[in-house]
């Protein structure tokens, strides 16, 4: 195992040198530099591994120090960073996770038209982000069947025991839990044929991150759906910062590797808005001979 430190040959008597006293002055010894040689091309490959990475780390950190703006709140419901205009919301906690399953939001946001825009395929491979409670877990997993995949990822430990209880007691073998980090959902790359967030973008606090982890983790083709609850509806009873316009979703995700397909609007107080990650281009075929 590579510790990371270079270890380099040492000795108790150095021999005597021609033309100088024992390991002192003189000509170094026949054979020193096919001694050290690998050494020193290790101590500077280190070196170089060292001052590359530190490069990066600081480019990256100048990237999102201009990405987004820090200010106070302009809502008691924001954190004080702003992204495209727009302040991030607070995330709701696990403490409020039975709101996620009331017995009126069936009524409230139409589940059966949100799938039926999603239109998953048996066998497919799915993500749902910031799946809470399950709500749309649950939906999505009947939807793939037992030959499809359920990615459910969430950032609080809480939530996803609670999950992951509800799916045992359910037999949802299809789905696998995840637990991800503020900026990285933490799926494998290439594996996803559909990407799903339901009022949830709107509190992620790295958006820009995660959409880049979401498009590496999409198939050439996959497609990203937003769920928000409608801005451009003063009636939608939702705090403000909790809502998001199809132009502003639109903004934020046209920074990414990213088609957009549709927008859904008949749903009770939300939109789904539909991307897709273009498909891979066929290679030119070989100059003919």
């Amino acid at each position: 195992m590579n510790s990371g430190h270079t270890v380099f040959p040492t000795t108790d008597r150095a021999a005597p040198q021609r033309g100088g006293s024992p390991g002192h002055g003189g000509r170094p010894p026949r054979g020193w530099l096919r001694t050290w040689l690998p050494a020193l091309v290790t101590l500077g490959l280190t070196l170089g591994g060292v001052v590359c990475a530190g490069a990066v780390g600081r480019a990256a950190d100048t990237a999102a120090a201009f990405r987004y703006e820090f200010r106070e709140p302009a809502s008691p419901d924001g954190i004080g960073k702003f992204y495209q205009g727009r302040e991030i919301a607070r995330v709701m906690s696990h403490l409020g996770a039975d709101w996620l399953e009331r017995p009126e939001r069936a009524a409230e946001e139409a589940p059966e038209k949100v799938m039926a825009a999603l239109a998953v395929q048996p066998g497919e491979v799915v993500a749902d982000l910031g799946a809470g409670t399950g709500y749309y877990t649950r939906r999505l997993a009947e939807a793939v069947g037992p030959a499809g995949r359920v990615y459910a990822v969430e950032i609080q430990p809480e939530l996803l025991e609670r999950l992951r209880a509800d799916l045992a007691a359910r037999g949802l073998t299809q789905v696998v839990p995840v637990l991800g980090t503020e900026q990285d959902p933490r799926l494998p790359p290439e594996s996803l044929d559909l990407v799903l967030m339901v009022d949830v973008y709107h509190e992620l606090a790295w958006p820009h991150e995660v959409l880049t982890a979401l498009c590496r983790a999409l198939k050439p083709g996959g497609r990203l759906a937003v769920v928000e609850y409608r801005a451009e509806d003063p009636a939608v009873p939702i705090k403000p910062l909790h809502k998001m316009s199809v132009a502003q979703i639109r903004r934020e995700l046209a920074l990414h590797p990213l088609e957009w397909v549709r927008t859904v609007s008949d749903l009770p107080w939300q939109h789904v808005v539909v991307f897709r990650k273009p498909p891979a281009t066929a290679a030119p075929p070989p100059p003919a001979p």
